[in-house]
């Protein structure tokens, strides 16, 4: 079984994606967009206009991973922003593959340690 590497950074966009776009279609999003590269081991998520559909982009060094989420029932949730793209972690992608409202989902508070500047 294929799993999903947890300890990257992952970023959602905002904005509805044509998901007919293949690599090479969302890797152009990704640079023109995010102003990332799609090359740095990121996943990169991406919501059909419907948002019953989610595509994840991600390079594990070697190739391109393209995976593919088609709901049966029901749609992934809205965020509102004004940000193109926003940054969420494995727990965040854990409750939108799972239905989990984002907005409303209150976390505990954890020990985070301290960034160097």
């Amino acid at each position: 079984m294929l799993g999903l590497p947890l300890n990257v950074p992952m970023f959602l966009s905002i904005e509805p994606t044509d998901l007919r776009k293949g690599v090479e279609g969302l890797s152009g999003i990704v640079r023109s967009q995010f102003s990332a590269d799609p090359l740095d081991g990121s996943l990169f998520l991406f919501l059909n206009r419907r948002r019953d559909r989610l595509k994840i982009l991600h390079f594990d060094g070697a190739g391109f991973w393209l995976y593919y989420r088609l709901l049966e029932a029901g749609t992934f949730e809205v965020i509102e922003s004004d940000a193109k793209c926003l940054k969420i972690d494995a727990a965040g992608l854990a409750m939108l593959l799972a239905g989990v409202p984002l907005k409303t989902a209150k976390r505990r508070k954890r020990y985070q340690r301290p960034t160097k500047s």
